[in-house]
């Protein structure tokens, strides 16, 4: 389906530069829209018009004239699709989905696969959901046709799900855009790593819309540059401004060139060269230069099989055991699995000879597309790219053990690497700390026409693991619960949950936050352990942190006290802030529980008076608990005036202002959210929790005379990774 798009990338050029240049030359002339003739057209004429533009490959110019035809025919179920494919070939994947939704709805019968591709236009967007309901509905509405195609629907549905999961529970990585002195509004890929100081890729450079024509070729096609690394600055991974890789003469003004690649020993230099021809075909071959004497000598097509058929490109050279391989994409025909395929041939660098090149089998290539070949004769893993496989949006990443002919583990790199976009040209540093390079549409890139149209660099930091690792027990006995779900809430309020059979949990962090670790089970509440990874750097190992959680009965729930406040005053106390942060801690902690907030006065002033001014004290208490993060839903504020007193307002016939003090209070009762809404402990009413169980079990009151530890750790003294 995109065939055209998925060529142009393999030629290092994007999807907007125009394959036939003749016939672009003409139908570009009128770029200017108040000096366009072709406005004026009637409709056919413009439809013959944007129909041709759409057959060239023009699509950006094509959609803006099934735009103009659309404002006269506004339900054409034609125009409506031509603007959903024009959109889905530019990948700009919003519009496209919003097309192909209303091209089934006014012509489900004509276009029943629109449901299909609105659902891969939703799943590139990252709706993950929404994609899988749509796919869904294609295969129920489609029962007795369309059968490889629903096969392929159930297997992006397996995408998503994988996706979803992915993104939950992502790779400990940071993908960072290679910066503007790398990237243009054009394509950019194939990089390189010249050690850790540079990178070799592939790019046209440029940041406007061009007009491909044969007298300004030198603009559009692709070219070898080269970008250091920036030294003696904060930002990592910073490159200057890219320059013309001149080592060899290589670069040509009149073909795309790509996809450098050098022997192990250095000495040979293999790229692709690719040309357009008749028809909006574009055909990639393999050259190599050897470095003799000084030099670079002339490049040369490379032959005994490798470039015999069909387009051959992305090579890439490598150690596999004692044996040297070329790898390499080819769609060629014969013993093709499908589209393109990842295939290989041993060298022999004694006599510069290549045998017949073999595919990688079916252990990696798929019907569809297996391209951007890269082995890692340190691990000894191939890593690729393809639509194939279960992927989470387009292209993925994936990797394979073994090599050349036999592989296993097939793996899919997963969230951040692979994203809802595509994915190409996955490659690692050569020396040092792991960190790659890839190639990716994802949003961020920067963008000549929508925020997904083109091709970036980007740098994949690879950062130190950190786990939290540890168990949920019992208080009293130190015994693991079962089935018990650990949780834990990072700085920013993320949740994560780990539904644990047996007590234990194990929890990846980031650098740079600090998490809250809980349990939950029904009857229980829970302690909270504390790990911070602030100070742990990029360059520091892996690391794992151990914690416990303790768990009780509801009982030893929570008790708050010391919420005061001055005479005539409904504002806080400074001394009862930490009452009730320990309370919002309690709260976030078991977010099974509820409270009802009990404020009071003291003896002086009328019944209505102290009523509402009691109103405004448990209104503050409501206020400060939704501002650090506790729902309202969970609080109820209900004034008692100066009922309930807890000590004599006066003594001995006069004043007594410290009883009046202690009047003038908040306490709360805490109890559950379920519908029976069961009384736990009542902090207005004489007794301790304990006393409270005694005497109030017959109503299913309970209590407790002890305030729940806030923090809770064991383990590792010695990790970087700081426990509290």
């Amino acid at each position: 389906m995109r065939k055209n798009w998925l060529l142009l990338v393999l030629a290092i050029a994007f999807i907007t530069v125009q394959l036939d240049a003749n016939a672009q030359q003409q139908k570009d002339r009128y770029r200017n829209k108040a000096n366009d003739p072709v406005r004026s057209f009637p409709y056919y004429k413009k439809l013959r018009w944007a129909d041709g533009l759409f057959r060239a490959g023009s699509y950006i110019n094509a959609i803006d004239y099934y735009q103009q035809l659309k404002t006269e025919q506004p339900r054409n179920p034609y125009l409506t699709y031509q603007l959903a494919e024009c959109y889905w070939f530019t990948r700009d994947y919003v519009p496209a989905s919003m097309y192909y939704n209303e091209v089934y709805a006014l012509a489900p019968k004509l276009y029943p696969e629109a449901k299909y591709k609105e659902a891969v236009m939703l799943k590139m967007q990252g709706k993950y959901d929404e994609a899988i309901h749509q796919f869904n509905k294609f295969i129920t509405d489609n029962p007795k046709t369309y059968k490889k195609l629903k096969i392929r629907a159930k297997k992006e549905i397996d995408g998503a799900k994988m996706a979803l999961n992915t993104i939950n529970d992502p790779q400990p990585v940071t993908i960072k855009n290679a910066g503007p002195n790398v990237n243009s509004a054009y394509t950019e890929s194939a990089p390189y790593p010249l050690g850790d100081t540079a990178i070799l890729f592939a790019t046209m450079n440029q940041n406007n819309l061009i007009d491909a024509d044969k007298s300004n070729r030198g603009d559009y096609v692709s070219r070898f540059m080269i970008a250091r690394k920036q030294k003696f600055v904060e930002d990592v991974d910073s490159f200057q401004w890219a320059l013309k890789f001149n080592d060899g003469n290589f670069n040509n003004p009149h073909v795309h060139v790509g996809n450098g690649s050098y022997s192990p020993g250095g000495d040979r230099f293999y790229f692709s060269k690719c040309s357009e021809e008749d028809s909006a075909k574009i055909i990639c071959k393999i050259f190599v230069s050897k470095f003799e004497g000084e030099q670079w000598s002339e490049p040369e097509l490379l032959g005994e099989g490798i470039n015999e058929s069909g387009s051959n490109t992305q090579p890439f050279v490598a150690k596999v055991g004692k044996k040297e391989i070329l790898f390499f994409s080819s769609n060629r025909k014969l013993q093709s699995r499908g589209g393109y395929d990842i295939w290989y041939s041993v060298i022999d660098p004694r006599n510069n000879t290549y045998r017949r090149p073999q595919n990688a089998g079916k252990q990696v290539n798929t019907e569809m597309d297996e391209v951007t070949p890269y082995y890692d004769s340190r691990v000894n893993k191939l890593y690729f790219s393809s639509n194939g496989w279960i992927t989470m949006g387009g292209f993925d990443i994936f990797s394979a053990d073994g090599g050349p002919s036999r592989y296993q583990n097939i793996t899919n790199l997963g969230s951040p690497i692979n994203s809802p976009a595509d994915e190409l040209y996955y490659i690692k540093d050569p020396v040092g700390k792991p960190d790659a390079y890839l190639v990716s549409n994802r949003v961020g890139s920067i963008a000549l026409t929508n925020p997904t149209c083109c091709d970036d660099i980007w740098r994949v930091q690879y950062e130190p693991r950190l786990m939290v690792m540890g168990k949920v027990v019992t208080r009293d006995g130190n015994v693991p619960l079962q089935d018990v779900v650990a949780k834990m809430v990072d700085d920013k309020g993320d949740l994560k949950t780990y539904n644990s059979a047996d007590g234990n949990f194990a929890f990846s962090m980031k650098r740079g936050h600090t998490y809250v670790i809980t349990g939950d089970k029904t009857g229980l509440s829970s302690t909270r352990a504390t790990v911070n990874t602030m100070d742990v750097k990029r360059t520091d190992p892996d690391d794992t942190a151990y914690v416990t959680v303790y768990m009780e009965e509801i009982v030893n729930a929570f008790r708050v006290s010391n919420i005061y406040y001055d005479y005539d005053k409904a504002s806080l106390r400074p001394e009862s802030i930490a009452s009730l942060d320990s309370l919002v801690n309690f709260m976030k902690d078991n977010g099974s529980l509820s409270v009802e907030i009990y404020s009071y006065t003291d003896g002086k002033g009328t019944s209505q008076y102290n009523n509402n001014l009691s109103l405004k004290r448990a209104e503050a208490v409501k206020q400060y608990l939704i501002q650090s993060g506790v729902e309202e839903s969970r609080m109820i504020a209900k004034p008692l005036g100066m009922s309930n007193p807890a000590a004599p307002n006066t003594s001995g016939g006069g004043d007594n202002p410290q009883g009046r003090q202690l009047n003038r209070r908040t306490e709360f009762r805490i109890v559950t959210d379920v519908p029976t809404r069961r009384v736990l402990f009542n902090s207005a009413k004489p007794g301790s929790m304990d006393e409270q169980s005694k005497n109030l079990q017959v109503d299913e009151n309970s209590n407790d005379d002890s305030e729940t530890d806030s923090e809770s750790t064991t383990g590792n003294p010695g990790s970087r990774v700081n426990k509290r």
